[in-house]
């Protein structure tokens, strides 16, 4: 059996092999790395381009023996690491895709435009699996490589966020959201903060929420939820995951949306180990269903028409969006749907698109380095200069000129 510290063995050893068979029995991309560059790559799902691509460097940072790194739409991958090796597995999930997610992977991984289809399709044939069950896995190939024997409750959580979120929790008002109430009188006192935090989310009102976290909030006594801490705050996180969903659903998101969401947000909790990571979760749990509803909600009272048609667009931003197609998943006729649009929201239902592709094509180009070309490409535009036609009419100034001034 091979290890770490066995030069001569780990020569004579076969890592592609085992990475082939790790493949073929979990039906997920597997890639060797050596001192830092990838060797060997095997996936049954014929992928035109491998979805790692927009997260090797985070994953790269890994460098304990065991370990994963989970996704902004939570697909996790899973890793060991063993002298100069590294094995990558990934991505999977427990629950699939949307079609909509799945192209902006596609996007941040840089797949062509024209092989998106085939990168969605190859996606969607990965098997799906707990992450709980892919932990094992590596806990194994950790044994086989490192002769260390590890289960779930030693492998930590890797957050390549979580510096930012202990900065915003060290604030000695933002620590309550972490408090317990130990010993003395159990007085609850957390009824109105939540109402607070909850209109924050049916609102969509990000900037408030965060303003309130570093400004306002109260000092809470939620009462004991476990006799152990850190079950207490797992409690506490799947509480406020229910209560968020529900109140994303007043403010309009789509409840399969919401709900998908809690239930990840959970799955990904009862893995955690440390407290101030479940903690920083929450908060960018909350901080998430805001920005989510935000992106739905358009004005303060919104119709439901408004919310409906806004929720089609935003699971469909990389395709060519239609008022036919709306219409009809709607079950409306287009000329009544276009006139009560037009009616309810002041605008015509071809600019509301127009605009709500544009303010995602300012994130995008604010947030990450892909070209204008790429962006125009994935939501939908049939050129680059058509996209920076329509972008320069509407905010006065060219894509380029909006990130040399806006970007990161």
């Amino acid at each position: 059996m091979p290890r770490a510290g066995e030069d001569a063995d780990m020569k004579n050893f076969d890592f592609r092999y085992v990475c082939t068979s790790i493949g073929n029995l979990a039906g997920m991309p597997v890639r060797l790395y050596k001192n830092g560059r990838q060797a060997f790559y095997y996936s049954v799902a014929k992928l035109p381009k491998d979805p790692l691509c927009a997260y090797e460097r985070d994953i790269l940072g890994i460098t304990g023996n065991v370990g994963y790194f989970v996704t902004n739409h939570f697909n996790y991958y899973g890793i060991v690491n063993s002298g100069e090796y590294k094995i990558v597995i990934g991505p999977t999930r427990q629950t699939e895709n949307s079609a909509q997610e799945l192209k902006e992977l596609a996007f941040r991984a840089g797949v062509e435009p024209d092989d998106t289809e085939m990168f969605v399709a190859a996606m969607k044939t990965i098997i799906r699996m707990p992450l709980e069950s892919v932990m094992q896995m590596m806990c194994m190939i950790n044994y086989i490589l490192n002769d260390e024997k590890t289960g779930l409750e030693d492998v930590i959580l890797y957050e390549p966020d979580n510096v930012k979120f202990k900065e915003l929790m060290t604030n000695e008002r933002s620590a309550a959201m972490q408090e317990f109430a130990e010993g003395g009188e159990n007085v609850h006192n957390t009824l109105e903060p939540e109402k607070t935090v909850m209109s924050f989310i049916s609102q969509g009102q990000t900037e408030k929420f965060k303003e309130w976290v570093k400004n306002v909030m109260p000092t809470v006594n939620g009462g004991k939820l476990a006799r152990e801490q850190l079950r207490h705050l797992k409690n506490t996180l799947i509480v406020t995951a229910t209560l968020a969903a529900r109140a994303a659903i007043r403010g309009g998101m789509d409840t399969n949306d919401a709900l998908s969401l809690s239930d990840r947000y959970i799955q990904k909790c009862e893995l955690m180990t440390d407290p101030m990571m479940i903690t920083t979760m929450q908060y960018r749990m909350i901080a998430d269903y805001c920005e989510r509803v935000e992106k739905i909600r358009q004005g303060s009272n919104p119709s439901k028409l408004v919310i409906a048609v806004t929720n089609y667009i935003q699971h469909h931003l990389s395709e060519p969006i239609t008022t036919e197609r709306i219409a009809e998943h709607l079950f409306m006729g287009r000329t009544r749907l276009s006139a009560n649009f037009k009616a309810q929201s002041g605008m015509t239902l071809s600019e509301f698109v127009q605009r709500q592709k544009l303010d995602e094509g300012k994130r995008l180009l604010r947030f990450t380095d892909k070209s204008a070309a790429a962006i125009a490409a994935y939501l939908g535009y049939s050129s680059p200069a058509h996209f920076t036609t329509v972008f320069k009419k509407y905010f006065g100034c060219t894509p380029a000129g909006y990130r040399e001034k806006h970007g990161r």
